[in-house]
């Protein structure tokens, strides 16, 4: 870890906030404007942790003083933060265990605003905010179904949600959600009005649209050649997204259309999606390639994308095929997808779970007419750089407490 320096000003910086004695890195001092502390687990491939590094890329950018603070300093996505922001690992491995050492760090650099994300590490982060004094300002952001997640896969009984929530989320001096309907789920399960908390969508368009086309060898090179339609989804291989359904619903209409369906992923599925894949005998229509840092290439090489999943918290990947002017299929999943899409408008929308609508999507969708242009300037709603400065007006703003 490269060393500290410790420097001291009494003032009133950008968001408000009487500054106090902290330490930043030598490499990140900016006197009049504060540092940014955004908490997470890990910095692994997945759509929370991939919109955290976008954020970071363009406030570093802009000048500001950017940290990580990991549980673990690991993922895929490390080698993609620029030198200038700072990693730094609290070394253990369950949310309530970071309390303590998370408490010692708030003491002892005084962040100006700290963004913890992805519940139970949220009401961790807050215990361990009153502990140290409550130094800066202290904003939740939370990015799925909490009240479908936590039952489908962390098990976690909904009165404990529902009580930890409710606990700790009002001590915070700000409320994120990503969609507004993780806002209505949240409210539900904390008991708190519309008021208390703020929708600020996620900044997944990353002007990928300006970027020079693919030529058709490396369009070869990604599909392989004899297909007529290219399909694409990405996510990671667990049940949320069920990739069973879309493997079935593509059994139905991928022979007939001559297509391929390409799957970037990784997760503790893949066996059970193989098999599937296999007993379906779509062995050689059907590719997993597996988590690969840069999706865009197939994103740009594609004639449609589907997302099959059961819930979401936004849907990153409908912004990623938006910006690349790829055409939309989405389960109405709660949720994200029907407001990246305008109930319909920039995509289509089918039942989640439904094997014949998904298949009749795809056959319908793919045959339509391109519009690429429309479907890039919907993604541009979700830019960097518009979100990355609805964040920082939210941190500016007065009435940021709950």
């Amino acid at each position: 870890m490269e060393a500290y320096s410790k420097y001291k000003k009494m003032d009133i910086n950008a968001f408000g906030i009487k500054k106090r004695p902290h330490r930043i890195f030598p490499r990140n001092i900016n006197i009049t404007l504060p540092t940014i502390c955004i908490i997470l687990p890990n910095l692994i491939g997945g759509g929370a942790e991939r919109l955290h590094v976008n954020l970071a890329k363009h406030w570093q950018a802009q000048g500001y003083s950017v940290v990580f603070v990991l549980m673990q300093a690991k993922g895929e996505l490390i080698p993609l933060l620029p030198q200038e922001v700072s990693l730094r690992s609290l070394d253990v491995e369950r949310h309530h265990q970071a309390i303590l050492p998370l408490a010692a760090y708030f003491r002892e650099y005084r962040p100006d605003v700290v963004i913890a994300a992805m519940w139970s590490l949220t009401s961790a982060s807050v215990l361990a905010w009153l502990l140290s004094g409550r130094p800066g300002k202290l904003f939740l952001s939370d990015h799925t179904q909490l009240s479908v997640s936590c039952l489908k896969e962390l098990r976690i009984s909904p009165i404990f949600l529902k009580i930890l929530i409710r606990l700790t989320y009002p001590f915070a001096s700000g409320i994120i959600a990503v969609s507004e309907g993780v806002k209505a789920d949240l409210c539900r399960l904390g008991n708190f009005n519309g008021k208390s908390i703020k929708v600020i969508y996620n900044p997944t368009a990353i002007g990928i649209s300006q970027c020079a086309g693919i030529s058709e060898n490396r369009r070869g090179e990604l599909w392989g050649k004899g297909f007529d339609y290219h399909l694409l989804t990405v996510g990671t291989l667990k049940a949320q997204k069920d990739h069973e359904t879309l493997i079935k619903a593509f059994a139905k209409v991928g022979p007939l259309l001559n297509a391929k369906l390409t799957i970037l992923g990784e997760g503790a599925l893949r066996p059970r999606l193989e098999a599937l894949v296999d007993e379906l005998g779509l062995r050689t229509r059907i590719e997993m390639p597996g988590f690969v840092i840069d999706p865009y290439p197939w994103y740009q090489t594609a004639d449609l994308f589907v997302l099959s999943s059961e819930w979401e918290g936004f849907g990153n990947v409908l912004v990623e095929a938006l910006e690349c002017g790829l055409p939309v299929v989405s389960t109405d999943c709660p949720s994200g997808p029907a407001e990246i899409l305008d109930f319909g408008k920039y995509g289509t929308l089918v039942p989640v779970r439904d094997v014949g609508a998904l298949a009749e999507a795809i056959r319908t969708k793919v045959m339509e007419p391109k519009k690429p242009d429309t479907l890039k300037e919907r993604a541009q709603f979700f830019s960097v750089e518009k979100i990355a400065a609805e964040y920082i007006a939210f941190f500016r703003s007065k009435n940021a407490s709950v």
